[in-house]
Order: C-alpha cells, then sequence, then structure tokens
C-alpha cells in the first residue's frame, strides 16, 4: 500500500497558493518539500468547485490524501457590499463540496482558510479564537462572512460524527507576490503599490485616502505559507488558530505608504486625501495561541516583506492580476473582433457582395 501523502492545494494559482508553492520548493528547511509528499496546486482550469461533480472528478483524479482549501469566491469591498447572495452562496457550495468530497474520500486532513472578518461586528480587542461565534460579523460583508464561518462549523461536526481531523485558519491581512493589484478591487498594500507605481511612471500625485492613522497587522505570504504548511503537517487541533504578526507589530497606513514610496523610489508629490473615510481603526488580533505552538517563529521584517513584493510586481508587471490586463486583454479583442469584421468584408466585396453591417463605419460605402 502506497505511503505517499498528495496534498491537494485549492486555490492554488493565488496570493496563498503561489506562496505554499514557493517554500515547498525553495526552503531546505522544516518548511521545505519532504520526502514522501506530492504536492498539486488547482486552478479555477481543473474545475468548478460549485459543482459536486466537478469536485469529484478532481479527487477522483488525485486521490488526495490532504486538503489545503484555498478557493473562494472573493472580491473587495464594494463587491461583498453589492453580491453579498453570490458570496454566501458560492463560497458555501465550494466548501460543502470540498470538505464533504474530502469526507468521502477518506482525507486525513483538511486546512481551510478563514478570514477575520468572521468575526463579529461588536467585539473586544484583541481577538482571539474563541470570539468568532459571539455575535453577527459586520454588515457590509455578512455574506462571505457567515460563509467562512461555518467552516468552523462543519469542522466541528466532521470531527464529531466521523473523527475527521479537518481544522482551519484564520490569517490577517495578507500580502505579497502573486497579489491582486488590480485598483478597483485589491487590498490595501497591492493597491497602494500600483497606485504609487503608476503616480511614479506618469508623473502624477500619489495620493492616499484616509488620514493614514488606521493600524493594521499584516503578514507576508511567504510567512503564512510556511505557517499553513505547518498546521497541515504538525497542529491537531479541530479548532481554528491566528495565523498572525504579534500585537507589537501593527503597523499604521501612513507607515505603509511611507514604505512603498521608500522601495518604488517615488520622489513625487506624495499626500492623504482626509476627506476620504479611515475606515475601521484598528481591530487587534491576538497570536498568543500561535506563539503558544511557536515561540521561535521568525516573521519576515514588514521593510524587508514590502521590498520583495515591489520588487516581484515591478518585474511581473505584465503578468500580474491588475486592471490594465482587463483593458489589455478588452483592447486586443476588440481589435481582432474589427480585424475580423474587415476581413470578411472584403472576402465579400471580392465576390461582388458587401455586407455594410460587418465593416468598421469609417470603411462602409454609401
Amino acid at each position: 500500500m502506497s505511503t505517499e501523502k498528495v496534498v491537494l492545494v485549492t486555490g492554488g494559482s493565488g496570493l496563498v497558493g503561489q506562496a505554499i508553492k514557493w517554500v515547498i520548493e525553495n526552503d531546505n528547511g522544516r518548511f521545505g518539500r519532504k520526502d514522501g509528499e506530492r504536492w498539486i496546486f488547482l486552478t479555477s482550469k481543473d474545475g468548478d468547485l460549485r459543482s459536486r461533480e466537478a469536485t469529484h472528478a478532481v479527487f477522483e483524479k488525485y486521490k488526495p490524501t490532504h486538503v489545503v482549501h484555498l478557493a473562494a469566491l472573493v472580491g473587495g469591498l464594494f463587491k461583498n457590499m453589492k453580491y453579498k447572495l453570490d458570496f454566501l452562496r458560492d463560497n458555501l457550495l465550494i466548501n460543502d463540496n470540498v470538505l464533504h468530497t474530502a469526507h468521502e474520500y477518506k482525507v486525513e486532513k483538511v486546512v481551510s482558510c478563514l478570514s477575520t472578518c468572521v468575526f463579529p461586528d461588536k467585539t473586544t480587542y484583541p481577538i482571539d479564537e474563541t470570539m468568532i461565534h459571539n455575535g453577527p460579523p459586520h454588515p457590509s460583508n455578512f455574506g462571505y462572512a457567515y460563509a467562512k464561518r461555518l467552516i468552523d462549523t462543519q469542522n466541528k461536526a466532521y470531527f464529531e460524527q466521523f473523527g475527521h481531523r479537518f481544522t482551519s485558519v484564520i490569517p490577517t491581512n495578507v500580502f505579497g507576490p502573486h497579489d491582486n493589484y488590480d485598483l478597483q478591487d485589491s487590498h490595501v498594500i497591492p493597491g497602494l503599490v500600483h497606485k504609487c507605481y503608476l503616480a511614479k511612471k506618469n508623473g502624477t500625485p500619489f495620493v492616499v485616502a484616509g488620514t493614514g492613522k488606521p493600524l493594521r497587522q499584516f503578514i507576508y505570504s511567504r510567512d503564512l505559507a510556511r505557517l499553513f504548511i505547518w498546521v497541515l503537517r504538525e497542529y491537531d487541533e479541530i479548532d481554528p488558530i491566528i495565523l498572525s504578526v504579534g500585537e507589537k507589530d501593527e503597523v499604521s497606513i501612513k507607515d505603509v505608504a511611507d514604505t512603498i514610496v521608500k522601495h518604488l523610489g517615488f520622489d513625487g508629490s506624495y499626500s492623504f486625501d482626509t476627506t476620504k473615510p479611515d475606515g475601521q481603526f484598528k481591530k487587534t488580533a491576538s497570536n498568543a495561541k500561535l506563539l503558544s505552538y511557536l515561540p521561535d517563529f521568525e516573521f519576515t521584517p514588514f521593510d524587508v516583506a514590502i521590498q520583495e513584493s515591489v520588487k516581484w510586481f515591478l518585474e511581473n508587471y505584465d503578468k500580474a492580476r491588475t486592471a490594465n490586463m482587463v483593458r489589455l486583454a478588452s483592447e486586443t479583442w476588440n481589435e481582432m473582433i474589427t480585424q475580423l469584421k474587415m476581413l470578411v468584408g472584403r472576402i465579400y466585396v471580392k465576390h461582388g457582395y458587401l455586407i455594410n453591417s460587418l465593416l468598421p463605419a469609417q470603411q462602409k460605402r454609401h
């Protein structure tokens, strides 16, 4: 009987999935690839996990012994507010399909990714793992939050009924290579990196929304990846665990912007638009539980992590997830359609026919 450990990573092309892949391939120590492990990083092209049949097909193909579940319908605040039902239903389907198919295929362990949005809107700080179900989440994204929150409920139910080792982690604000840099739909760090880059490129001011005073805990994606791997291999609780830097490592949005300005070499006009809202001042999370397990874990210094993230962004701008990619793809598609119409039009003209509607306006005959 094979003793190979087959680790299936859903959402493998995203920020955290790519970070796990990088650590597995590059870390020569505790967190790198182990003998007898095979890692499979799924993308959306491998199957729609909202479909029970597609999920079964993926599990049948790879027959995983372990699963890291990252796949989710995600979006910025605006999308979360506008499409609450979509975020609720799609994520409920994805999570239920992955967890129940893991049950059916007798997967040894599943580690799912939650979000700090699962915590109650009205709470005390610092938040910890015991507070998840203490009250309703913030109304702005309750669809996504409840879908994520229910993973914890499902994990407990699978353990009580079947003894399964399904658990979850709760990271704070993640950033790093392979992030989403779309200015309309990104989180704060990739959004500011892209905005500052464009300001430098175009010689325009770099303006940050708000006062810059709010505080956040940021975790570098490659640090989070190492912790995910540790949870998969060594963490035996069913209850979730917060993966975060400490409370003392909170940084202000101004500190974030200053660090980005430094590493992009931006020397233009730089200011804060205090007419824009700041949002929540702080939402501090405790990493005491994590430190009780890994007291000596070394997080990448924030300055170094930003430097590496900016370097990756600059080197991969053409293929990074930015609004420019969407615009360029749209322009390319429109140009292809125009050329096709012109070609078909010329064919018809050559044979004595003319279909005006196929030709661009400037080439129509009257």
